[in-house]
């Protein structure tokens, strides 16, 4: 299993257990954070990378996998994903570079397994 199955198998391994526990709060949280990336006044491909330049300042590693599959799949190419690194770099300064690091490496396996991970 490449790095892209085994993140996307836990996340949705482990969603399926959170969700099981019936807890309105986090399902309503859900609810809210799939609906805020739906088709609106923004493209999605927009919303993912506004989600993608966020993650990386906030420093998720596991939100930037997420947003870098969600902006690959919306039709991204290589100069647009790392122009979002460059906005994200200049707003979150120095302490985003490790995670600029994993996010450049993470496009490279998707842009190299194509479609099939994602």
């Amino acid at each position: 299993m490449n790095l892209i199955e085994e993140f996307n198998t836990y996340r949705s391994e482990m969603n399926e257990k959170i969700m099981a526990s019936d807890n309105k709060v986090i399902k309503r949280f859900f609810n809210l954070d799939t609906n805020t990336y739906a088709e609106g006044a923004l493209d999605i491909k927009s919303k993912e990378m506004i989600g993608l330049a966020c993650s990386m300042v906030l420093r998720c590693d596991d939100c930037i996998k997420y947003h870098l599959g969600k902006c690959y799949e919306s039709g991204l190419d290589k100069k647009e994903v790392f122009e979002v690194f460059s906005i994200a770099t200049i707003i979150g300064g120095s302490i985003v570079i490790p995670h600029l690091r994993r996010a450049a490496e993470y496009w490279e396996i998707l842009e190299k397994e194509g479609n099939k991970n994602v």
